[in-house]
């Protein structure tokens, strides 16, 4: 049921990029480049035995917004432990579709690949998530996140962050 439900998600962003992508080459809008950082407050939670590892670290997003609605994201974070568990560093790169809600805010979900290194192993696979952004500046906006980085079958690895981006 939980393939199901991530395939449904990755093809509607999928499809909602390409419908995005082919509005934008007809509106010629100019493609918008972004950067971020967030305090990122990330759960390695296993499915049996031990109890959850949870901490602070930091991340960087970047990107590029094709238009109002899709854009193409990383991120880089890293930093935190707890106890013998510590976040080395994650990175992924993302599709991100964008529902615009007012002028001034959106909402976004996300689906690509990402790649955790804790103390424990390193893995990589699907990642979903979802968020929020509100402008209080032209270029500037303030926003929240919530990403399911890794769900293995011995444990997942969420992260929530908070943080501000720059619109070039």
């Amino acid at each position: 049921m939980k393939t199901l439900t991530i395939s449904a998600v990755s093809a509607a962003l999928l499809l909602a990029g390409t419908s995005a992508l082919a509005q934008s080459s007809v509106m010629n809008y100019d493609p918008s480049p972004y950067l971020g950082g967030d305090a990122l407050f990330w759960e390695l939670d296993p499915d049996r035995g031990s109890g959850s590892a949870d901490s602070t670290g930091l991340r960087l997003r970047g990107g590029v917004a094709f238009n109002d609605y899709f854009a193409l994201e990383g991120h880089l974070g890293g930093g935190g432990s707890d106890g013998p568990v510590e976040l080395d560093y994650l990175a992924g790169a993302y599709a991100k579709g964008i529902l615009p809600i007012t002028p001034d805010f959106r909402l976004y979900g996300l689906a690509g690949f990402t790649e955790v290194d804790v103390d424990i192993e390193e893995e990589s696979g699907f990642s979903w998530g979802g968020g929020a952004a509100f402008d209080v500046a032209p270029n500037l906006a303030l926003g929240a996140d919530y990403v399911r980085y890794l769900d293995e079958s011995s444990y997942t690895f969420d992260a929530a962050s908070v943080g501000m981006t720059f619109h070039f």
